[in-house]
């Protein structure tokens, strides 16, 4: 079983229910009042956690528009980086306040920090844990900042080599912080779900011992129910309140009504997956009558033999069990015996 990690107060790993994370990103579209109504969406459609993200356009790249600065190509395609990150960055002015509209309503407050400034901006905010960003998986020394604040992490890994990945986990043990979980991850927008290879999950969990989860990219909630059955710990969704809200983020994130169905696919697959039983379950209960057991299906004389003829393997499971079926074929019968009536040993010579 691998370890837990404890994510403000609460056990994440295995045994536990998997952690749902809300990702508000850019679906704010500018407007904090909006911000604010997403916190409530999310925590009454079932999130466990709503997270932003901490940068401003300068501190990600610089305002550069030659060829390498340009979106070729996917969701963002045309897009000059500088510009987008100007789209699409969370204020640092307002996270203060939806810091203290999660704590309001009830519901976990996490962000994403890109850069020494922001983890600084989030530690004087008095954040709990930190998310790590795919992205980010590669810069070795941010992930050492962040880590020796001594907080719990979750760190994506989506592009990330194996290598990379070890590399990564070791940078942040290195500073002693064993507080981590690991995101399997698609960095792509929205993920392909022949790309998803969510059977990497299982192999993260035997290399790494700890929490593994799913940043999940791809549309609709089959992925993250999927990656549940397989041993996810904690699953991460864009979300917002409806896609017809122009922003960077808003064409693979879900609205309301799917993040909650979600939510409650998530939680009735951890309820199917179980554990480990054999035998009757309570409510088969009322149903184990009707397996088969041997009757008698023409009258028997008392001292007639027991014969193909006269008794048979039928439902219900009344009488003897038709494993001695062999065994009592041949056998005489002690009394009158009377078609329909359940077979048993004290009906029998032996």
């Amino acid at each position: 079983m691998s370890s837990t990690v404890d994510i403000n107060g609460r056990m994440v790993g295995d045994g536990a229910p998997a952690y749902i994370i809300a990702e508000m990103s850019a679906n704010h579209a500018g407007s904090m009042e909006r911000a604010l109504e997403l916190i409530h969406v999310a925590k009454d459609a079932g999130a466990d956690c709503v997270k932003i993200q901490t940068y401003t356009a300068d501190t990600m790249t610089i305002d550069c528009h030659n060829t390498y600065f340009q979106i070729e190509k996917g969701t963002w395609e045309g897009e000059n980086l500088y510009g987008l990150y100007q789209k699409a960055y969370t204020p640092w002015e307002w996270q203060d306040k939806l810091r203290d509209e999660a704590a309001k309503v009830g519901i976990d407050f996490l962000s994403t920090p890109f850069d020494r400034t922001s983890v600084d901006f989030l530690e004087k905010l008095g954040v709990h844990f930190y998310k790590v960003a795919s992205f980010e998986l590669v810069d070795i020394p941010l992930l050492e900042y962040i880590a020796s604040k001594n907080k719990p992490i979750i760190m994506s890994t989506g592009m990330g080599t194996l290598e990379e990945i070890d590399e990564a986990v070791a940078a942040i043990y290195g500073t002693g912080n064993r507080q981590l979980a690991l995101m399997k991850c698609s960095s792509a927008y929205p993920a392909k779900s022949e790309e998803m290879n969510l059977r990497t999950i299982c192999d993260m969990k035997k290399r790494f011992d700890i929490p593994i989860g799913l940043s999940d990219h791809s549309m609709g909630a089959f992925s993250a129910s999927t990656a549940v059955a397989m041993g996810a710990n904690i699953i991460e969704k864009h979300f917002c309140i409806s896609r017809a809200i122009e922003n960077p983020d808003a064409a693979f994130s879900m609205e309301p009504d799917e993040f909650r169905s979600m939510v409650q696919q998530v939680r009735e697959v951890e309820k199917a997956m179980g554990k480990v039983s054999y035998g009757v379950s309570p409510q088969e209960e009322s149903n184990a009558c009707f397996r088969r057991s041997l009757f008698v299906v023409k009258d028997i004389a008392a001292g007639e033999k027991l014969t193909q003829d006269n008794i048979r393997s039928i439902r219900p499971a009344y009488g003897i069990k038709p494993k001695h079926y062999q065994e009592v074929l041949g056998k005489t019968a002690k009394r009158d015996i009377s078609r329909g009536t359940p077979l048993s040993f004290s009906d029998i010579v032996f």
